[in-house]
């Protein structure tokens, strides 16, 4: 039977974090609030619309305007980025083994299309994948599973037959919600090792360059 990794994107593919922080903060400042330290770690993995709910509160912003706000810090997200993203650690290698390995692989992320589709241009990764699935293909965002779901259902894999690769709490906990072995990476450093292993991590690195194919395949086989 097919076998599946399905990667989060922002912190686990890539090092984003401080070109997200600063489109907050510049978007936050436009709409006359502050963004902090704090503010980050508290959403970081969650969907815009839902950040800026918890930003904001629930009845701040229309629909609409949830959708302009949202495209704005993301222009600014992606005007940064083109200047330059690299892959994390480990992160090539282990995707081209398990190619050759036979596993169908995905991103699984809560980020917007366009910038799924930026960082596959930047990066080159897109030869591995078989799916994309970001945030206008859900309607419910991490720590629910369906983000990962769907991938598995676009890759034609069993979820008990994928692993997920994430970074923050919400990721292992959507992971796990959702019948998945879940691989913590605390590279970045979002989250502690303890936490990740609190929201049910199976197994947790430093970096990718820890793991290889025969290893993932022995976490998803028991």
């Amino acid at each position: 039977m097919k076998l599946a990794a399905i990667w989060d994107m922002d912190g686990t593919l890539v090092d984003t974090a401080e070109l997200h922080f600063a489109a907050w903060v510049e978007a936050c400042r436009e709409l006359a609030r502050d963004f902090s330290r704090a503010d980050f770690a508290a959403t970081f993995g969650k969907r815009n619309p839902e950040i800026l709910k918890m930003l904001f509160g629930p009845e701040r912003f229309t629909p609409e305007e949830i959708a302009a706000i949202g495209i704005r810090k993301e222009d600014l997200y992606k005007a940064e980025a083109r200047r330059g993203v690299e892959l994390l650690p480990g992160v090539d290698s282990l995707m081209d083994s398990l190619h050759r390995r036979g596993f169908a692989q995905a991103v699984g992320t809560s980020a917007p299309r366009g910038n799924l589709e930026l960082i596959l241009e930047l990066t080159g990764i897109g030869k591995y994948l078989g799916a994309g699935v970001a945030e206008q293909d859900t309607t419910r965002g991490k720590p629910h599973p369906e983000v990962f779901l769907n991938a598995a259902q676009r890759l034609g894999v069993e979820p008990s037959r994928c692993v997920v690769f994430e970074d923050a709490i919400y990721g292992i906990q959507a992971a796990k919600a959702g019948g998945m072995k879940a691989v913590g990476i605390t590279f970045v450093g979002h989250h502690p090792a303890e936490a990740l292993r609190a929201a049910g991590a199976d197994v947790i690195v430093r970096s990718l360059e820890e793991l290889n194919a025969d290893e993932v395949i022995r976490l998803i086989e028991g």
